[in-house]
């Protein structure tokens, strides 16, 4: 007898932590998919993303306009966020309706692929949910969609590439909105090996605007001009569509980010001991 008590309790106990561990949304009659345009993810990927909202018959107006939070978590970092505001104010959506919301992502890498412990893929936890930007209890955010996403490695082929000159040692801040960067001399120049195919190249970056105004950057290819604009804003991300011939018919190529001008902190910032000559920060060359 006792010894089925201790298995009832045993039950009991498997049950309840069952229930717990269940996900339940947390806000009513909202339902949330999410979708990628890579059949495959890995790491150092980036990939169009679409969030699709639809409210059913139990929806419950919302009294507020609130912000979406995206997290992507690997065990406990949360190793990239997209938060945004959705187009239509979440004030204004209706019962039964269908808000889709169409953004771009780059997943960072972060595989260990040597890690003795690897087994040929990780998972990432995606969250997805409302916060009120407003309240600084941290206590707004309302989870609607969490899910696992398994994540590989780059596929074989991938381009590499390679910091040559010119580059800064990496720096990070995860209060930063880049998280991550290189500062670059007045030139600094990378090779990366060539597809032989049309490939994408984004490059995102940051310049500081109060030590350097109206600083023009340029991107070469192979010494030939890709772009060259003022960064109006203190952040930056371009992208294009190279096409093969651009990158010339040699196994690598060579990309050059430069700037018209550029700045010593230790001469603009007070107090300050830097005496580096900064360009600008790039976050990621990604190149695939």
């Amino acid at each position: 007898m006792k010894r089925n008590f201790k298995v009832w309790i045993l039950i009991l106990a498997a049950g309840l932590l069952m229930s717990g561990c269940q996900k339940k949304t947390q806000v009513k009659g909202v339902e949330l998919t999410v979708s990628f345009n890579e059949p495959t993810l890995s790491d150092n990927l980036i990939t169009d993303v679409e969030y699709k909202w639809k409210t059913n018959a139990d929806f419950v107006k919302f009294d507020k306009d609130f912000k979406v939070f995206v997290h992507f978590w690997h065990n406990d970092n949360n190793i990239l966020s997209d938060d945004y505001v959705p187009e239509v104010a979440t004030s204004k959506w209706e019962k039964e309706k269908e808000y889709t919301v169409k953004r771009r992502i780059y997943i960072p890498p972060f595989i260990e692929e040597f890690d003795p412990q690897f087994k040929g893929e990780e998972t990432l936890r995606l969250s997805v949910g409302f916060f009120n930007p407003y309240d600084r209890s941290g206590q707004s955010e309302r989870e609607v969609l969490s899910k696992k996403l398994k994540v590989l490695p780059p596929p074989l082929g991938t381009p590499d590439v390679i910091y040559e000159s010119g580059w800064f040692d990496l720096e990070s801040d995860p209060n930063s909105v880049l998280k991550q960067w290189r500062w670059t001399s007045k030139t600094a120049k990378c090779i990366i090996d060539n597809p032989k195919k049309d490939a994408l190249l984004v490059i995102k970056g940051g310049v500081n605007l109060q030590a350097v105004k109206d600083q023009k950057i340029i991107f070469k290819i192979n010494d030939l001009i890709l772009d060259e604009f003022v960064a109006g804003k203190e952040l930056f991300e371009k992208s294009y569509n190279l096409k093969k011939e651009q990158l010339g018919d040699k196994n690598e190529f060579s990309l050059t980010v430069g700037v018209d001008k550029s700045w010593i902190p230790a001469k603009v910032i007070p107090n300050n001991k830097d005496e580096r000559e900064l360009g600008c920060q790039i976050s990621f060359i990604y190149f695939r």
